[in-house]
């Protein structure tokens, strides 16, 4: 017998196929991820395309045309929110500028304890407890600044990324159907293509419960960022509420976004600032720990402690990525698990046979 023989050479040859492709996937990680990020997207946006689809009075029953109108109401509502947002924004840019690190710096040593004391007559005692407080928490405050900077310093990229998904959304929201049978074929090479496709359909389900409960949480957000600003007299708010809302299906990066901008709007003009400063902690406490969990759970049939496993697991791998990535992931090896457990060989044997003998 020769070494090595024709079954070790196939084996080994395999697994040397499927480290190249791993390779590959992991040098193509960002790229692969934008992707990804192009069919939540037209997911997001499928919904509204079939509606526009039926009931569209010049392009009836048209795809193509009905994707052009949601980009165009897409466009005209983010050109909307920048026209309320950009004049008073760019006015006070300056002072932003001034006052923010400055703030910032009070916040990180205790000195603005003084500030909010004399502004709701706080007694010294109550000044020093809130100093301290701060003092003793310096470097978290710290820690906290240095992450809005590194997200600050990843704009552009984000900037890029938010052009470019819409871009590519475009051809999964004309030839997605195309596109997944061309994949089904693909993967069903063996021969198997009915369990392929019912694996394929269910994928599908899984990614629009996915994107409706990230639509449902991004909804309660707008909800409450509206309510607890116009309770707080703050300017443009159903604007930054809007912001807020989309913000939210970026995870950890979109939420400091939203509480640094409204923040720093508060402090431009004067608001209530600490108090929204405070509701926004504990709406994060509540979204992240309760609404997130229950939600994503409820949608994806899953145990809402896994849904908060998966999260923190997916952060510690690969940041932000990882979060989107590791919940849907784990919903797709629900799917492929319980398919192939409930599989019947014998009565794969006998749709086989009859399949070779049409």
């Amino acid at each position: 017998m020769t070494f090595p023989d024709r079954r070790t050479a196939n084996i080994l040859l395999t697994i040397l196929l499927f480290a190249v492709v791993l390779i590959i996937i992991y040098l193509a990680r960002r790229i692969l991820f934008i992707f990804f990020l192009a069919i939540l997207f037209a997911y997001l946006l499928d919904p509204v395309v079939k509606l526009l689809q039926r009931h569209s009075l010049l392009f009836k029953n048209l795809r193509g045309p009905a994707v052009v109108e949601v980009y165009l109401v897409f466009i005209i509502l983010l050109a909307l929110s920048a026209h309320t947002l950009a004049p008073g924004l760019l006015k006070k840019a300056d002072r932003m500028f001034y006052e923010v690190p400055v703030l910032l710096d009070d916040v990180s040593t205790g000195e603005i304890a003084r500030e909010v004391g004399d502004k709701y007559g706080w007694s010294d005692a109550q000044e020093s407890r809130l100093k301290a407080f701060l003092a003793n928490h310096r470097e978290d405050v710290q820690a906290l600044v240095r992450n809005g900077e590194r997200y600050t310093s990843k704009a552009p990229e984000v900037i890029a990324w938010l052009v470019l998904v819409p871009l590519l959304a475009i051809f999964v929201l004309c030839d997605g159907p195309q596109i997944a049978k061309a994949i089904i074929h693909l993967a069903s090479a063996g021969g198997k293509y009915g369990s392929v496709r019912e694996i394929a359909d269910e994928m599908h389900v899984t990614l629009t419960r996915y994107i409706r409960a990230k639509a449902i949480l991004g909804g309660l957000s707008l909800l409450f960022y509206s309510a607890a600003m116009l309770l707080l007299n703050f300017p443009h708010a159903i604007a930054l509420a809007i912001v807020g809302g989309f913000l939210e299906f970026i995870p950890v990066a979109g939420w400091m976004i939203t509480a640094a901008g409204i923040i720093a709007v508060g402090v431009l003009t004067h608001s209530h600032w600490i108090w929204m400063a405070v509701l926004l902690g504990i709406w994060r406490l509540l979204q992240d720990y309760y609404n997130s969990p229950h939600i994503m759970g409820r949608q994806l049939e899953i145990h809402p402690l896994m849904t908060i496993l998966a999260v923190m697991v997916g952060w510690e791998i690969g940041g932000i990525p990882g979060i989107y990535l590791l919940v849907p992931l784990i919903a797709a090896l629900r799917v492929i698990w319980r398919r192939s457990a409930s599989r019947d060989p014998q009565l794969e044997y006998t749709q086989e046979l009859i399949r070779v003998a049409k």
